[in-house]
């Protein structure tokens, strides 16, 4: 029953754009739409708050996240890996 439920959270990929304060980053994550009369791609992006317990991303880093319960008033993801790290 446990891996089931794990399965339905959902999974995102962006990039660190903020360390915002101890153990917690700021991950923007982009997407692509398409525009409903224009048909035209257009990128929408989304800023989230995300739980970093090692504190092992840096910004710049691409990373992979995970939906989760609340762990604060803003947090409501946490990191699953550094997918890529950025070039320092």
């Amino acid at each position: 029953m446990e891996s089931n439920e794990r399965n339905l959270r959902k999974k995102r990929e962006g990039r660190v754009v903020s360390k915002s304060g101890d153990k917690t980053v700021v991950v923007l994550i982009e997407r692509r739409v398409r525009h409903p009369l224009y048909e035209k791609e257009i990128r929408v992006s989304k800023k989230i708050h995300v739980h970093d317990e090692e504190n092992k991303a840096g910004i710049g880093d691409v990373v992979r996240v995970m939906e989760t319960r609340p762990l604060s008033k803003l947090k409501r993801w946490r990191l699953v890996e550094v997918v890529s790290v950025a070039a320092k």
